[in-house]
């Protein structure tokens, strides 16, 4: 733990006080600074512009990431009959209705995404308290309640994330592996910050994208520009 600690203050220290940097300095920096015997997850915290107390305020939706997260994503699928044989065939882990929703009931937890028809959200509905707060539940806006559920499932597994506000406004979200080349992770970055500001909220006042924020699982935050970062973006998708 001590190591740790004496690693985390030396990547830290080649860090310049008070200065942002323009995304691409960020993330090589990043890479430069990891430090650990496993490829670390390449992680962006955005503070946005919101009152997330306000329900017309909040932040939700999917991107999918060009090059992907760099890790194998459990799918949980809950449909029946033609709709659970196509979520199969397109690669989903577990596949089901009620006695799926019993065994999650009973504290089996081991996937990292769920989609529903929308027909089985009736059954799924009772699972709120426990799939709500992990950020696992279904949810329309985000594209997993759906029929089309073998389309979710590729989409998924082949590098959607999903877009949330937490209770504090910032936007937490997974870009990559620090052993990707800097231009995926640059594809990412962009891509994930697009789709951000493509959801702004209409009632959100002033600047909305006020903080980017690029570390690895382990490493220090690497501050970012988000003047920089959003004129970046514009000549990308110009």
């Amino acid at each position: 733990m001590a190591d740790r600690g004496k690693r985390y203050l030396a990547a830290k220290s080649k860090i310049e006080p008070d200065k942002l940097y323009d995304p691409e300095s960020a993330i090589n920096l990043v890479k430069e600074l990891a430090n650990t015997h496993f490829d670390e997850t390449v992680e962006v915290a955005i503070n946005l512009g919101i009152d997330p107390k306000q329900s017309d305020q909040q932040v939700r939706g999917a991107v999918s990431l060009p090059h992907g997260v760099g890790k194998t994503v459990r799918v949980l699928v809950f449909a029946q009959g033609e709709k659970a044989r196509e979520a199969q065939e397109a690669g989903a882990d577990y596949v089901g209705g009620e006695e799926l929703v019993d065994k999650i009931q009973s504290g089996w937890l081991e996937f990292d995404a769920a989609v529903a028809t929308p027909d089985m959200m009736r059954v799924v509905g009772r699972l709120g308290k426990v799939l709500g707060p992990r950020g696992l539940m279904p949810n329309a806006k985000t594209g997993t309640v759906t029929f089309d559920v073998a389309q979710a499932v590729e989409e998924i597994k082949a590098g959607r994330i999903e877009i949330r506000n937490d209770r504090y406004g910032n936007i937490h979200a997974p870009i990559g592996k620090v052993s990707f080349p800097v231009e995926h992770l640059l594809d990412n970055f962009y891509a994930l910050l697009d789709a951000v500001v493509r959801l702004k909220p209409p009632a959100s006042r002033g600047r909305y994208i006020k903080k980017i924020v690029i570390s690895s699982t382990m490493g220090p935050g690497i501050p970012v520009d988000p003047k920089l970062a959003l004129e970046s973006l514009e000549k990308r998708v110009a």
